[in-house]
């Protein structure tokens, strides 16, 4: 047991490529989370309403959801590098453009656009990532890199509310953009992993859009992440019709929370696998959109934000390590397209419901939905490990 410990502490994960991987991460997700509480405000003043502020955060899931089975094939034919770059540079364009723009109807073209940016490059960036971390080690070394994102949350939405009220939406989406750009040039410098040719034949699929091995994880976060549809798009006009002010400190100490799971939630998946973080996880996320739905004051609102970040950090890397654990080499990149799908197939079912839920029962209730969507997944995990008993 000692010797096992010790080869994992060889087993670095810090290399050079794993810290650029790492900071490409968090300027272009730094960029995209500046957007997500500004976005439905973006709309509201183009004149838009909660139904089509849910249509524009859910067609930009969408599009990205339609690209990923595509990213991933393209990752193990065309290789990372080329799509990794081309992802980026169409999240840049796009994301500048936005700010150029004064009709909701080309807001909906150019979120298309920016959907298939972010379909190419977070598929690939996690893609990349599985390659450079040691196997032994995967679980906690997705915690690191799902770190650079968290640092991202920690920041963006509150720097992206702090300046929409001091400089124009046109300043603020060409910032996103130039954060988007320092993404790209460090990419530049990353040594890929090269495509591998494949030795043994695989039987060939007419439909070949996921990897069978990364379904059940794929499902169990495709229920949480309808969550996160409610709280990006929602919550900064659900706090101020409450009269709460405190919309930035959420994203603060939800970020925080999540930085404090992913430093050991990595670790308990590596040693006692899925078992030990999904439900524990799980039942921390319930009681803060229970909190969300009550939210009487400021002080339950960060009390929310602390057990969403706990919980949602705890259970998001080690389901991203398990999509791709089962999964032949040669299909890493169409396992981790395969776990976004489902990521952002949640978030985009969850933006657009939870517009006609706020719009027809106010949004508290979206919330209370939002638990329930969780509350299932719990059943559906207990019910896949009483049939992999069985079998």
């Amino acid at each position: 047991m000692e010797g096992s410990t010790e080869n994992l502490k060889k087993e670095k994960i810090w290399t050079r490529d794993f810290t650029l991987i790492c900071l490409a991460n968090f300027f272009v997700f730094l960029g995209f989370q500046m957007t997500l509480p500004t976005l439905p405000l973006f709309v509201e003043e183009l004149g838009g309403n909660d139904q089509l502020i849910g249509m524009v955060i859910g067609i930009f899931t969408f599009s990205s959801l339609l690209m990923r089975p595509y990213a991933g094939h393209a990752l193990e034919t065309r290789g990372r590098r080329f799509i990794f770059l081309t992802g980026l540079g169409i999240f840049v364009i796009s994301i500048g453009l936005i700010g150029l723009i004064h009709s909701i109807a080309f807001l909906f073209l150019l979120r298309l656009i920016q959907g298939v940016g972010w379909g190419f490059s977070t598929t690939a960036s996690g893609t990349i990532a599985t390659d450079l971390i040691p196997p032994r080690r995967r679980g906690e070394g997705m915690g690191y890199y799902g770190l650079s994102g968290n640092l991202a949350l920690a920041f963006g939405p509150t720097l992206g509310l702090a300046l929409v009220g001091k400089i124009s939406f046109t300043q603020l989406f060409l910032i996103c953009a130039l954060l988007g750009l320092a993404a790209f040039t460090l990419s530049a410098f990353i040594k890929y992993k090269e495509v591998e040719p494949v030795t043994v034949e695989v039987p060939k699929r007419k439909w070949d859009i996921y990897e069978k091995s990364a379904i059940p994880p794929s499902i169990l976060i495709f229920f949480i992440t309808v969550t996160f549809g409610g709280i990006a798009t929602f919550l900064p006009i659900y706090s101020l019709q409450k009269g709460l002010d405190g919309i930035e400190w959420y994203f603060f100490l939800y970020a925080l929370a999540l930085l404090i799971s992913r430093t050991f939630a990595g670790r308990i998946y590596d040693r006692r696998g899925h078992q030990a973080v999904f439900i524990p996880g799980t039942v921390m996320i319930i009681i803060a959109m229970c909190l969300l739905a009550w939210l009487p004051n400021n002080y339950m609102l960060y009390l929310a934000a602390i057990f969403y970040g706990l919980g949602f950090g705890t259970i998001q890397p080690a389901l991203q390590a398990w999509s791709v654990k089962e999964a032949p080499v040669n299909r890493r990149g169409m396992a981790n397209a395969t776990f976004f799908s489902f990521f952002d197939l949640g978030i985009g079912i969850g933006s657009i419901m939870f517009g006609q839920i706020a719009y027809f029962f106010g949004y508290s209730s979206i919330y209370v939905v939002a638990a329930f969507s969780v509350l299932l997944s719990i059943f559906i995990y207990i019910s896949m490990l009483m049939k992999n008993k069985a079998a």
